[in-house]
């Protein structure tokens, strides 16, 4: 892949498992956020992308995401001069092209098939209802990324993709992330770009590692974390660190399962 005339990925090639949460690690500048901008159509990109089994690769970024895909950049996008009701407002869609699609409000909230199901996103952020009416500039960074997953939980999507989702904040509010992240993930598969590494031993069953632009392990999770020396080499951090609250492990996520067909498969090529 170039951009500005520059080669960022030279081969990425991995699959998103079809249940919990699939992590997309490397060190700083690895290619993760290209990566899934690849993934959304907002960059150039060759190769295949495949949802479902279904290619995507050629697809402009609105029909990507009308395909059941749901995205928190890690910016967050937030429109600052709007409200937080009116942010989640213009995420509201239909059901995904058209398609029965497995969404995050199975698990609950009552919406019917293609309703925005404010009820789930409200369960989880209930201080994004108590807010409707702010500014979505005036909040915390915390509370501006509630708002970001919640766009992303309001339709019935089949994968969700979290690009760094805790940056910059403060540890209690990276606990209630990551619960929510959780909970999302019982109900649809969730793509999870992430520094934390603690928070991705939690939450993530399987993973896989860029480095250069390209893909230099894929596997099991758990088991990349517990081989300091592999961790360290792969993302030059040690991996034993804690991580507030009382998330449930990784390893009892579906994801782990070898035999799931994955969600998505992303070849991306120079």
């Amino acid at each position: 892949m170039v951009i500005d005339g520059l080669h960022i990925l030279h081969g990425v090639d991995f699959d998103v498992a079809s249940a919990g949460v699939t992590a997309l690690l490397g060190r700083n500048g690895a290619g993760k956020t290209t990566t899934v901008k690849a993934v959304m159509g907002l960059v150039p990109r060759t190769g295949s992308i495949r949802l479902s089994g279904a290619e995507t690769s050629s697809l402009p970024t609105h029909l990507v995401v009308r395909h059941g895909i749901g995205f928190a950049p890690e910016d967050r996008g937030i429109f600052a001069g709007l409200t937080v009701a009116e942010n989640l407002r213009l995420a509201e869609r239909g059901a995904p092209g058209g398609a029965p699609g497995g969404a995050p409000g199975g698990a609950s909230g009552g919406a019917g098939a293609g309703e925005p199901n404010y009820a789930l996103v409200h369960e989880l952020f209930p201080e994004l209802k108590q807010r409707a009416g702010q500014l979505a500039g005036t909040l915390s960074g915390g509370q501006q990324q509630m708002v970001a997953i919640g766009r992303t939980l309001l339709n019935r999507n089949r994968l969700i993709i979290a690009d760094e989702p805790t940056k910059g904040l403060a540890p209690k509010i990276v606990s209630e992330v990551a619960e929510v992240l959780a909970r999302a993930a019982d109900a649809v598969p969730v793509l999870l770009v992430e520094q934390n590494l603690a928070l991705v031993r939690r939450l993530a069953g399987t993973c896989a590692v860029l480095a250069d632009g390209r893909t230099a392990h894929r596997g099991d999770t758990a088991e990349l974390l517990a081989d300091e020396e592999a961790a360290r080499r792969l993302l030059g951090v040690g991996s034993r660190y804690p991580l507030a609250g009382g998330l449930r492990p990784a390893s009892s996520s579906p994801a782990a399962s070898p035999a799931a067909a994955p969600v998505v498969t992303t070849e991306v090529k120079p």
